[in-house]
């Protein structure tokens, strides 16, 4: 299995949604970099399950263990690599999906490339729960990151077709993206907060799920990070953000809406402000040719509705080769986005840092 990205930092996830630990280690990190343990803690807080009552009712402390890496909390130049427990798995529920795989997961895909010999167990490694050591290192790459004055936030920006209001491609106020930081619903409208959460719960009341989309802006990024064709800025982040389970679709700036427009609508005509070369509008979020132009950078994130539900689904029977239906039971997210926003941000972090590291 692939899990490993990188060019300059170099992030290797292990472990599987049931096994005793998860973990990641990272190599390379800059040297010198004090890591506050308080305020990773809190950034994975936000991704950890059972804390809301549109998520997963399965609860994991999520606390990391750094066995290596640090002297003092301080970055010493050795791989870093922390390990987190699972405490709290019920894998008796996941048996029968090794006959009957769910659809739109990766339960058939899996028994096909390894033989039957995956953890079917929670997902195994294709699961959700491997986004927890991803934070970790997201976490330390975002602290690393804001003393190069570089900040990244994200948001729902929808829910079943139920739209937050969008950031400001030009850039958002801090206090902004710190008021996201610590909303247990990230969202920048508290009444679309609302019509979400009713979406979300009326899903989950009919055996159900529902996707959506998480929106994410970096500010503060100089100009020349990133190269042309696949090592691309765009390049960087689709690699990973792909990684991340259920991720459907990525788009940047104006995105698939840029098909739309006239060339003179979508181009970001330059201009000079307080002696620096802005954009007067930024369609592109933030990527020229692969490389950052100075602009604050804008993706968006679509995520599908989780597959495993409890309404009656139709699959199949492996071993007996006909068709079957299937209702999910056991613990399952109604819908991933807002345990999904921490994650972006962290993947966000690691394709920066990463990027800043080679045009250091």
């Amino acid at each position: 299995m692939s899990s490993y990205f990188g060019k300059n930092i170099h992030v290797s996830i292990f472990g599987q949604s049931h096994s005793d630990a998860i973990g990641v280690t990272i190599d390379n990190l800059p040297t010198g970099q004090a890591v506050d343990m308080t305020e990773l803690q809190e950034f994975l807080n936000r991704r950890a399950p059972g804390r809301d009552n549109t998520a997963t009712p399965r609860k994991e402390s999520d606390i990391p263990n750094i066995i290596c890496g640090l002297v003092n909390h301080v970055t010493c130049g050795a791989p870093l690599t922390a390990i987190i427990q699972n405490t709290n798995t019920r894998s008796q529920d996941y048996e029968h999906l090794r006959d009957h795989p769910r659809p739109s997961h990766a339960d058939y895909t899996a028994q096909v490339k390894y033989n039957g010999f995956q953890d079917i167990r929670g997902g195994g490694h294709f699961s959700g729960r491997l986004t927890a050591p991803l934070c970790v290192a997201g976490g330390i790459c975002l602290q690393i990151l804001r003393r190069e004055g570089i900040e990244i936030a994200s948001h729902i920006h929808a829910i079943h077709g139920i739209k937050d209001i969008p950031f400001n491609p030009m850039g958002e106020d801090i206090d902004v993206l710190n008021a996201l930081k610590s909303a247990p619903f990230p969202v920048l409208s508290s009444e679309i907060e609302t019509k979400m959460r009713d979406a979300i719960l009326e899903a989950q009341s009919q055996g159900d799920s529902v996707g959506g989309v998480v929106e994410c802006i970096a500010t503060g990024l100089p100009v020349g990070l990133g190269s042309p064709m696949f090592e691309g800025l765009e390049s960087q982040f689709a690699s990973i953000l792909f990684g991340i389970p259920a991720v459907k679709g990525v788009e940047f700036g104006a995105g698939f809406s840029c098909a739309t427009m006239f060339g003179s609508e979508h181009n970001d005509s330059f201009a000079v402000t307080n002696g620096q070369i802005t954009t007067t509008t930024n369609h592109a979020g933030g990527i020229l040719g692969g490389i950052s132009s100075g602009m604050p950078l804008l993706f968006r994130v679509a995520f599908k509705p989780t597959p495993s539900i409890s309404k009656e689904q139709q699959t199949i029977s492996l071993s007996q080769m006909e068709q079957s239906s299937l209702s999910i039971h056991g613990r399952h997210d109604p819908c991933i986005v807002p345990r999904a926003v921490p994650v972006v941000e962290a993947v966000a972090a690691i394709v920066l840092l990463d990027a800043l590291l080679d045009h250091k």
